[in-house]
């Protein structure tokens, strides 16, 4: 639920198709908005549809500004986190697709991702059974696992989403912070690499 995400998942997704064999791609959780417990006032409705905007802009991509209408919107991300989490333990290879599925139903389609019955119907259109997946949705276990991920990406210093950093010996190093289009991000893991 991260609109310049949004706009950077078809960027990872090409990159990943690029370098097919030559570089695994691991999605972490942030925890922008996560536990929100208070609607959406105009402020943050501006501020929002001004960032909506800027990536529209930018990666001419839909978005359904319909959102907006809506009067008691909690922009809690924590469900939708928690739910991909949980598409990572359950079938890793289809967490950058069902990233871009969550993507596409809240951004061009106006779903509201933290309704656990939308998720439970998204995740099954990848073959996830309903059962199998509001097991591990719901239990103490994912929500744990979850809140010490939001620590790590904290941790490690990804406080702009999205950010990509590449794993080494020393741990994780920053190649980018914010959104940067497909051959930006290939100089610099490029350059990244080769200072190694």
């Amino acid at each position: 639920m991260c609109a310049w995400c949004y706009g950077f998942t078809p960027v990872v997704r090409r990159l990943r198709a690029l370098w097919h064999r030559r570089l695994q791609v691991q999605v972490l959780f942030g925890d922008l908005h996560a536990h929100a417990s208070e609607p959406l006032k105009r402020e943050d409705k501006n501020n929002l549809a001004g960032t909506w905007h800027r990536v529209q802009e930018q990666v001419n991509l839909p978005f359904d500004y319909r959102f907006f209408t809506q009067q008691h919107f909690i922009y809690n991300t924590e469900p939708a986190c928690r739910a991909l989490l949980c598409v990572r333990l359950l079938r890793p290879v289809l967490t950058l697709e069902v990233l871009r599925a969550f993507h596409s139903a809240f951004y061009a389609d106006g779903l509201d991702l933290t309704e656990t019955a939308v998720l439970v119907r998204l995740v099954g259109m990848f073959g996830i059974r309903e059962n199998l997946f509001l097991a591990l949705f719901e239990s103490e276990e994912i929500m744990r696992q979850l809140e010490e991920e939001f620590s790590y990406v904290d941790s490690i210093g990804a406080t702009t989403f999205p950010s990509v950093f590449m794993q080494t010996g020393e741990g994780p190093d920053k190649i980018v912070q914010g959104y940067v289009p497909l051959d930006i991000l290939e100089q610099r893991l490029l350059r990244m690499l080769e200072s190694r």
